[in-house]
C-alpha cells in the first residue's frame, strides 16, 4: 500500500487535506489534474472545450501511470485524484494495485459552501452549481460508496482529516525526537521496508518465546529482500531485563560483526524493546534500531516514544535513553499468538490512552474482548495515534507527555513488590483504579469514574484491586523511588475524565493507598 490517493467529489478538499497530509507523513504530493494541465499545456476547461471529456479521461489515465510509475519517492506519495478520475475500471485497478484509496465525502450544503469560491474552475459544474452538483452526486452514487475507506470532512479541519486518514491506514511519520515512520502492516514486508530506507546489515534480538511464532518469518523476508541476516534469542521476561542481559548483547554484536552501518531488529514486547533499543543507542555510540513490536503493550505503547532502558533491583527503567528507532513495524494480526493473559494485560494501555485522550477508544473497549478482538488493526491504529500524538508534542516528558503515566506510578510499584509476578498491564489496571479513586478523594474527578474504569477494566479480563498480600508500606516505598518523583512530591497523572488527566503533585503517599 505504498501510495495513498485521495478521491470523491468536487468540493471535498482533496489537494488541501493531500498537501497537509503529504507534510505529516514526510511524503511529495502531486495533484493529478495539475499534471494534465502540465502535460496538455492548457487548463482542463481548455481540454474538455476543445478535445471533450473522453479525451480528457485518456489524459488522466496517461497521467495517473506517469505518477505512480516516476520514482520521486521509495516510500510513496500522496496523489489528489479527481472527482472522476477512478470511473474508468483500469483506472481505479490501477490505483488500488498501487496504493490506498481514501474517498472523501460530505454533505451537499458543504460542498456548495467551498465551491461557491471555485467558480469558473470546475467546468463539469458549469452553470448552476447546484443543480449539476446533485446530479453529478446522484449518478455518481453508487461508484462513490463501493469504496472500502471512506471519510466525511464536514466540520473537519484539513489537520483532523489528515490524521484521521493517518489513523485509517495505520500511517504515522515522527519528528520530535529524530524522524522515523510507524506504520501498521504485515510482518513479512519488514525486508522490503528496510531496503526502502537504505537500512543495512540486520541482526534480530528476539526471545525464547517470539522466535517460535515469529522468527522464521521475519528471517525469510530478509532472505527475499537479499540480506544475510543473525539473530540473537534471549531468556524471555522482565525478570532478565537487566543490565547482564545489555552486557550480552553488546558482546554478542560484537561477535556478529556489527558496525557503525548494521541495524538491530527487536522483535519482541516491551521488554526486547527496552533491551535491544538501549543495547543500539549504546554500541559504538549508537547504531540504528528498528523495533517489531509482537505484543499489544509494546504495539500501543512501548514501541513508540524512543524510551529504552533495563531496571534496577529498586525500580523499573532506572536506567535508559531517548533513542527512537529508524521504523516501526507493528502487525496486529501476530497478536493472535499472544495467550489471552498477555492479550489482555496489553489492553490495560489502550483503555489508558482512552481515558487520557480518546473517549471513542474507551467506550470501544467497553464493548467487551470480543469486540476488541474482532477488531485489531483498528484498536491498534487508534491507540497508537494517542500516544504520538501526546509525544510529538512533549517528546522528552517535560510537560503533558506525563499523562502517559496514569496507572504507572503505583502500577510500577505493585509490578515491583510482585517480583513481576503480575503483568505489567495487570499491575497498570489495578494502578488505574487506585489512581482513579485518588482523583475522587483529591476533587479532581467526579464520584463514580473510579467504578466506571474499574468495570471496563474488568470485563476485559483484568485486575483491579491490590493483592492482600501484598504489603502497602513496601508499595509506598517502592513508589518513593519512582522515577516520577521530584524533591517533594511525586507527580501523578490523574484521571479528571474520560477524555482528560490532570497532573498532580501529592506528598502524602499513604493517602493514595487509603
Amino acid at each position: 500500500m505504498t501510495h495513498i490517493f485521495l478521491y470523491g467529489p468536487p468540493g471535498t478538499g482533496k489537494s488541501t487535506i493531500g498537501k497537509t497530509l503529504a507534510r505529516s507523513l514526510n511524503l511529495p504530493f502531486v495533484d493529478l489534474d495539475n499534471v494534465i494541465e502540465s502535460n496538455a499545456g492548457m487548463p482542463i476547461a481548455q481540454i474538455l472545450e476543445q478535445q471533450g471529456e473522453s479525451t480528457f479521461r485518456d489524459l488522466e489515465t496517461i497521467a495517473l501511470n506517469e505518477i505512480v510509475g516516476h520514482a520521486l519517492s521509495v516510500t510513496g506519495k500522496v496523489i489528489s485524484l479527481g472527482g472522476g478520475a477512478l470511473l474508468r475500471e483500469e483506472n481505479r485497478t490501477f490505483a488500488e494495485s498501487h496504493g490506498a484509496v481514501v474517498l472523501l465525502m460530505a454533505e451537499l450544503t458543504t460542498l456548495l459552501e467551498r465551491l461557491k469560491y471555485d467558480e469558473g474552475k470546475r467546468p463539469l459544474l458549469a452553470g448552476n452549481v447546484r443543480e449539476k452538483l446533485f446530479s453529478l452526486l446522484e449518478q455518481r452514487q453508487g461508484h462513490y460508496s463501493s469504496f472500502l475507506i471512506q471519510l466525511s470532512v464536514d466540520g473537519k479541519t484539513p489537520e483532523q482529516s489528515a490524521l484521521e486518514i493517518q489513523k485509517r491506514l495505520g500511517r504515522f511519520h515522527l519528528r520530535a525526537m529524530g524522524e522515523y515512520d510507524v506504520v501498521v502492516g504485515n510482518l513479512e514486508d519488514i525486508g522490503n521496508l528496510l531496503v526502502e530506507r537504505g537500512l543495512q546489515n540486520p541482526v534480530v534480538v528476539t526471545d525464547e518465546n517470539v522466535a517460535k511464532f515469529h522468527a522464521k518469518s521475519v528471517m525469510a523476508s530478509f532472505d527475499r529482500a537479499g540480506f544475510s541476516s543473525k539473530i540473537i534469542t534471549l531468556p524471555a521476561g522482565e525478570a532478565h531485563k537487566n543490565l547482564e542481559t545489555v552486557q550480552k548483547l553488546w558482546h554478542a554484536f560484537l561477535e556478529h560483526g556489527l558496525d557503525r552501518k548494521s541495524t538491530v531488529i527487536a522483535l519482541g514486547g516491551g521488554v526486547i524493546g527496552d533491551l535491544a533499543g538501549f543495547a543500539a543507542s549504546t554500541y559504538m555510540r549508537g547504531i540504528q534500531w528498528v523495533c517489531v513490536p509482537t505484543s499489544l503493550l509494546s504495539m500501543v505503547d512501548a514501541s513508540l516514544g524512543g524510551k529504552t532502558g533495563f531496571d534496577l533491583p529498586k525500580g523499573k527503567n532506572l536506567i535508559g535513553s531517548f533513542y527512537p528507532p529508524k521504523l516501526v513495524l507493528a502487525d496486529p494480526q501476530v497478536l493472535r499468538t499472544l495467550p489471552e493473559p498477555e492479550f489482555s494485560s496489553g489492553l490495560a494501555e489502550v483503555v489508558k490512552h482512552g481515558i487520557i485522550a480518546d473517549p471513542e477508544l474507551f467506550n470501544f473497549c467497553a464493548r467487551g474482548l470480543d469486540c476488541v478482538k474482532d477488531n485489531l488493526e483498528q484498536m491498534v491504529r487508534q491507540a497508537m495515534a494517542v500516544k504520538i500524538k501526546i509525544i510529538e508534542e512533549d517528546p522528552y516528558e517535560r510537560g503533558f507527555r506525563a499523562a502517559l503515566n496514569l496507572g504507572h506510578t503505583v502500577g510500577h510499584a505493585i509490578e515491583l513488590v510482585s517480583n513481576f509476578q503480575l503483568r505489567h498491564g495487570e499491575a497498570v489496571a489495578i494502578g488505574m483504579v487506585v489512581e482513579a479513586k485518588l482523583a475522587e478523594y483529591l476533587a479532581v474527578a467526579s464520584q463514580g469514574l473510579s467504578d466506571r474504569i474499574r468495570e471496563v477494566l474488568s470485563a476485559l479480563g483484568l485486575p483491579v484491586e491490590i493483592p492482600e498480600e501484598y504489603p502497602r508500606e513496601e508499595i509506598i516505598a517502592a513508589m518513593r523511588v519512582d522515577k516520577k518523583k521530584n524533591a517533594k512530591a511525586i507527580r501523578f497523572a490523574l484521571p479528571a475524565e474520560i477524555g482528560k488527566i490532570e497532573l498532580v503533585d501529592v506528598t502524602d503517599l499513604e493517602s493514595v493507598l487509603e
